[in-house]
């Protein structure tokens, strides 16, 4: 239902909304990047283990991001108008999944100006 024929999962970054089409809501989602789509699963208010609907489907040549590090909030995510509070252990699936559609792409430097 959520994966193509021979369709191979890569990465699966969960996180919970702040706004969605600029509107604060509190939804759980889950971005699948396969090697194919760039996939956002909408999920309840209460579960992020359980995908509810496809969202929105996009290209895996989209980039994620921007990613944005807050001193309170943590790591935010936006994709597809979502944006969405991540686990910091979610930045680096994110990096890697950006730099597999560049090619001559390098990761952001995680210590900047140091």
């Amino acid at each position: 239902m959520y994966l193509g024929t021979d369709e191979r999962i890569q990465y699966l970054i969960p996180g919970m909304s702040l706004y969605v089409n600029r509107m604060r809501m509190r939804v759980g989602f889950l971005v699948m990047v396969t090697d194919r789509h760039v996939t956002l699963l909408a999920c309840s208010r209460w579960s992020l283990h359980r995908p509810k609907q496809i969202w929105e489907r996009l290209p895996r040549s989209t980039e994620l991001g921007p990613l944005e590090i807050h001193p309170s909030l943590g790591p935010v995510l936006s994709v597809g108008g979502i944006d969405m509070e991540i686990d910091e252990e979610y930045v680096s699936a994110v990096r890697a999944a950006n730099l597999e559609i560049g090619d001559d792409a390098l990761p952001e430097d995680p210590y900047p100006g140091g």
